[in-house]
């Protein structure tokens, strides 16, 4: 993927701060377009689980420019770039950034159950992307993660183990990072997320 000057610009920017690895943004990019080989149409609605300096949400505000963005983190210094950056590429009229926990934005009314497409890279284990990103989906919504090639082990995600969040394997495929897909076949369990912290200390599995 060619990213505009303007997009560019900003994820310099987030690498300068730290936000960003320090590999090639041109292959940072590429990684975050390939999270739309999980869906056949752009969504109406996108969550950026952990979005730190902005890859892969920005990227596919980009890409999906009539989409609706929310870049979820906790972080301050992080969401401060963010919000900077969203503003600067003239995005607030369909982009927002939120400052929270995912265990305290999922139960949020205005976010739980309402978006066709939840992405995460790199946000944290299996059982606690799948517990924290579950909950903002809508039912028929899509789960994708993320992980480094070495962390290709089907043994992270067990056959059914998301079934008690109401998701169900929906595909895998590596172009070249490994991407995991899940579809939200009935509405998330309302006793889930569980508490911040716990999703990470007792995990699903």
């Amino acid at each position: 993927m060619t990213t505009d000057d303007g997009l560019q610009a900003v994820l310099e920017r987030s690498r300068s701060l730290g936000f960003l690895g320090p590999g090639s943004l041109r292959v940072q990019a590429d990684h975050a377009t390939d999270f739309t080989v999980a869906v056949e149409s752009a969504p109406d609605r996108l969550l950026d689980l952990g979005s730190g300096g902005g890859v892969p949400g920005l990227v596919l505000a980009s890409v999906w420019p009539a989409c609706a963005v929310t870049l979820l983190d906790a972080g301050a210094r992080r969401c401060e770039f963010l919000q900077e950056a969203v503003e600067e590429l003239g995005w607030n009229d369909r982009v927002q950034v939120v400052r929270a926990r995912a265990e305290e934005a999922g139960r949020r009314d205005d976010l739980r159950g309402t978006f066709d497409l939840v992405v995460a890279r790199s946000f944290g284990a299996p059982a606690v992307t799948a517990e924290c990103g579950s909950p903002f989906l809508r039912v028929g919504g899509r789960l994708v993660v993320s992980e480094p090639p070495a962390m290709e082990d089907r043994g992270r995600w067990p056959d059914g183990a998301v079934s008690d969040l109401g998701l169900a394997e929906a595909g895998e495929w590596s172009e070249p990072y490994h991407y995991q897909a899940f579809v939200q076949e009935r509405p998330c369990p309302d006793r889930y997320p569980r508490r911040v912290g716990i999703p990470a200390k007792r995990p699903l599995f």
